[in-house]
């Protein structure tokens, strides 16, 4: 081989080991880049995911340590410690529709916390055990089977209604503007928060709750409590604040089963 055809030769080694690394660093936002949806992290128990869009999104439990992404997302991964976020917002391109479905669904493995950022379409947990902060503007938020027993679970919204049936939480904040708030316990959780402006509050406890200090307000609507709450001189572990302006307000018991 003459000196001319080495040359060529050389170029092409030089750019196949570059490559790897621009595909790596493309992504970065901030942060360490982890890579695409394609290959996600190993996350421990100490790990917080936080997931961003500019749609909605699908919450489903995973069967190991690693985040599942839908694989027609197009986002990308970034780290700060142990914060590893997952950015699916869409950019602008031709197969905008079939390149970033409205609900993906997101894989999360168990006793990972996970906060959740959307906008103008809701958010769907179900079977995701672990601390919850799920919030977006112009859709519901809907929760079922979810939670751990001693974690704080956040859901809100501003235009849409926030459901949640057999949550585990310690703390349990749920809020919305304009929608109804409706919370089916399945543990008692210590502090309890259901807030609206526009629309009703419904809370059922398990059956074998304990007492509650309860505070329920409404400006046009009823208010009917019937969770027992403390004697005179009772001084209870467990609180719930159940307020709206314009709505009704019930906190009830479960049936025994």
């Amino acid at each position: 081989m003459n000196s001319a055809s080495r040359v060529p030769v050389r170029r092409l080694a030089v750019l196949l080991a570059v490559a790897p690394l621009v595909a790596a660093c493309g992504s970065a936002r901030g942060g360490e880049s982890a890579g695409g949806p394609a290959t996600p992290p190993a996350l421990s128990g100490r790990s917080h995911l936080v997931i961003t869009t500019d749609n909605g999104v699908r919450l489903r439990p995973a069967d190991s340590d690693r985040v599942g992404v839908d694989r027609l997302v197009t986002g990308g991964w970034s780290r700060d410690g142990d914060d590893w976020t997952l950015d699916l917002s869409c950019p602008e391109h031709p197969d905008h529709d079939r390149e970033c479905p409205r609900m993906p669904v997101v894989h999360v493995p168990a006793h990972l916390s996970v906060t959740v950022q959307a906008r103008n379409a809701g958010i769907d947990a179900a079977g995701v055990a672990g601390a919850m902060d799920l919030a977006t503007v112009n859709g519901d938020v809907t929760v079922v089977g979810s939670g751990l027993r001693d974690a704080d679970v956040r859901l809100t919204t501003r235009n849409g209604s926030v459901r949640a049936d057999a949550v585990d939480s310690a703390n349990l904040h749920a809020e919305t503007v304009n929608g109804d708030v409706t919370l089916t316990a399945d543990t008692s959780p210590i502090r309890l928060v259901a807030a609206t402006t526009n629309g009703s509050v419904r809370v059922t406890l398990p059956d074998d709750a304990p007492l509650y200090r309860t505070e329920a307000t409404t400006r046009n609507g009823r208010t009917s409590v019937t969770v027992p709450g403390p004697g005179a001189g009772e001084q209870p572990r467990h609180s719930m604040t159940l307020t709206t302006v314009n709505g009704d307000v019930d906190a009830v018991r479960d049936r025994p089963r």
